[in-house]
């Protein structure tokens, strides 16, 4: 990977062609999870491909490049979920009140329990969510989760059991967690 980042960094449009193709699902995974919609996430995942490339040149191989990209779409899409707060909020929740589709397809149960993961990740805070979606959708460890966020290793532990427990109620059917604003700290 270092050597196609450097080609990368040397202007090589086919290595910048490469390296973007190479990680946009994994990166736009990321953005996805942490914003909750689609719409959202494209926009988090084009600026975390514009500043990948603007920031390869200093990109010094000290990290894995995936964990160094990972702090990028964390970013854009803690910076996409700010941006998010300024806008009007739909008031309906599409997700957790969506009819069950009644088939025993396993592909449309699957379908469905993403959809629920998707929802109740929505109503996690930020920082929760984001210790949450690099270790269970990304399998970062500890050590790297917390080079991604820029917090101590003992923080990361807190937040991901704190972002599980919050989300077990959610994932059970429980509709009695609180009616807070998706980004508010319970």
């Amino acid at each position: 990977m270092l050597g196609l980042a450097r080609r990368v960094a040397d202007d090589d449009r086919r290595a910048v062609d490469a390296l973007l193709r190479d990680h946009y699902d994994r990166l736009y995974a990321v953005c996805r999870r942490l914003t909750g919609n689609d719409a959202d996430a494209a926009d988090a995942t084009q600026e975390t491909l514009l500043a990948v490339v603007r920031g390869l040149r200093g990109f010094d191989g000290r990290s894995r490049f995936s964990t160094w990209s990972y702090r990028i779409a964390v970013n854009a899409s803690l910076d996409e979920l700010r941006r998010r707060r300024r806008r009007p909020e739909p008031t309906a929740e599409p997700f957790l009140d969506a009819p069950r589709s009644g088939g025993a397809d396993a592909a449309g149960e699957a379908s469905d329990r993403r959809l629920d993961i998707d929802a109740a990740l929505t109503r996690l805070p930020p920082e929760f969510r984001a210790a949450v979606v690099l270790r269970d959708l990304c399998g970062l460890d500890y050590a790297e989760i917390a080079s991604v966020l820029e917090i101590p290793p003992g923080t990361v532990r807190s937040r991901i059991a704190r972002g599980r427990s919050l989300l077990v109620p959610l994932l059970a059917g429980n509709r009695a967690y609180p009616a807070e604003r998706p980004n508010e700290r319970p």
